[in-house]
């Protein structure tokens, strides 16, 4: 039925987006194993083509398109498959009574080789049973038995309508273990609240995934920090990288000259980069997963149990350190590239200075080569004058001579002698004339 009023492009997928997050009621006695592989932002095709080959296994025909989520029984087991940002989830859910709740994994019936080429690696395995409230108490010595002989952690959640139990740890099986007693669950407070405990565990593993990155890059940062003090000592050094000699190699303090300072703080701030790029993304993720993680925890709505530390205590004294080392090396990296940006702005105003130095070296060069081509010109220009006077003074000579042999009454030397202050003048004055007409075009050109 069409709308009678204008509806914003994505306001069903908005709504949709509400719903994508939900869990199934549950009813106890039940036990599921619980899966979650990391897979990257991308290849969702590749998540959904091995969903579907899991169904293809079963008999069960694929859907057309899963969505975020999907519920499904296979054979004995019914599934729910979830996708998020950068993880795919697998829940395998097997209601029924049971003695011991972490007797096997649940996934015998599954294909050995579909579990072998899951698109990603498993980053948490949780097997998690929830008993009925008519299954007999548990002491503490039996707790203990049950997750291996390590300590046990728990509270009581959903403000006392059940217990949980687990030791955060991997046994051999490869599972993590989680026991759940129903004291007042209903069927949906049962299924949130197991929705609530396996995202937990699901972002406190994605949220650590930014230490041991934080680790490595620390230990590059400490090398790139010290570095970069050493090439600081060295330009306080050497003030003027003009005059420096060439390094020493047994000498790590030795001046270094600014072409080789800044190829070192090139590749120094090349390094921090290429850091911050790997790990940048990774520590946001981090901040990000670990929000979620509180905000979960927060719902579980724990109570004490004497002698026993809740799940909040316990993961927040282990999670929250981990991301502050994240989050401090995030900011280390921050540091260090800005500290390389002014050390390397330093330089290349040193180099700047360096150049307007010798600008002004090769300037006044260059006058001083000009003054002296000048008084070269001038004495050029003299001698020119008296080198076309002689010609010219030979030449009225000639005249004069030929005059006097043709009969006039000249007498040649006293011309010639009265001729040459003449001769002189008037060659120091063509030279001077074609002097500025040269002069002129110049300027003009």
């Amino acid at each position: 039925m069409p709308s009678a009023y204008p509806q914003h492009p994505l306001r069903h997928e908005l709504t949709s987006e509400l719903h994508v997050r939900t869990f199934e009621p549950i009813r106890a006695p039940t036990r599921l194993a619980h899966l979650v592989y990391q897979c990257g932002e991308r290849g969702s095709g590749i998540n959904i083509r091995h969903l579907e080959r899991l169904l293809t296994h079963f008999g069960v025909p694929a859907p057309s398109d899963p969505g975020q989520q999907f519920y499904v029984d296979i054979g004995e087991l019914r599934l729910r498959w979830e996708r998020h940002t950068e993880f795919v989830t697998y829940t395998f859910f097997r209601p029924g009574p049971f003695e011991r709740p972490f007797a096997d994994t649940l996934l015998d019936t599954l294909p050995a080789n579909w579990l072998q080429q899951l698109p990603g690696r498993v980053v948490s395995a949780i097997l998690l049973a929830l008993e009925s409230r008519e299954h007999p108490e548990h002491g503490l010595g039996e707790l203990t038995e049950l997750f291996g002989g390590n300590p046990v952690i728990g509270a009581e959640v959903a403000g006392g309508a059940g217990i949980a139990w687990s030791d955060m740890r991997i046994h051999p099986d490869g599972f993590g273990r989680m026991l759940l007693r129903d004291i007042n669950l209903s069927d949906g407070q049962a299924g949130r609240l197991i929705k609530r405990i396996l995202d937990v565990d699901a972002y406190r593993a994605m949220a650590l995934l930014g230490l041991p990155p934080a680790r490595k890059a620390a230990a590059i940062l400490s090398e790139a920090e010290q570095q970069l003090a050493d090439l600081a000592l060295r330009m306080t050094a050497n003030p003027r990288p003009d005059a420096a000699r060439p390094p020493s190699g047994n000498d790590p303090q030795a001046p270094l000259t600014e072409r080789a300072l800044l190829n070192e703080l090139t590749s120094l701030a090349t390094e921090v980069e290429s850091v911050t790029a790997r790990t940048t993304s990774r520590f946001d993720a981090s901040r990000a997963y670990h929000q979620v993680m509180r905000q979960r925890l927060e719902q579980l709505r724990e109570r004490r149990i004497q002698g026993l530390q809740t799940f909040t205590e316990f993961l927040e004294a282990r999670v929250a350190p981990a991301i502050a080392t994240c989050a401090a090396t995030g900011e280390r990296q921050q540091a260090l590239a800005e500290r390389a940006a002014r050390m390397t702005a330093l330089l290349r105003a040193r180099v700047e200075l360096q150049l307007q130095e010798q600008n002004r070296s090769l300037l006044d060069s260059m006058d001083r080569r000009a003054r002296l081509q000048l008084r070269l010109q001038e004495t050029v220009e003299g001698l020119s004058v008296v080198a076309i006077s002689y010609y010219g003074l030979g030449l009225v000579g000639y005249l004069l001579k030929g005059l006097g042999a043709g009969g006039l009454p000249i007498d040649a030397d006293l011309a010639i002698a009265l001729a040459l202050p003449l001769v002189v003048g008037a060659v120091w004055l063509g030279l001077q004339r074609a002097k500025r007409k040269l002069l002129g075009k110049q300027q003009a050109a």
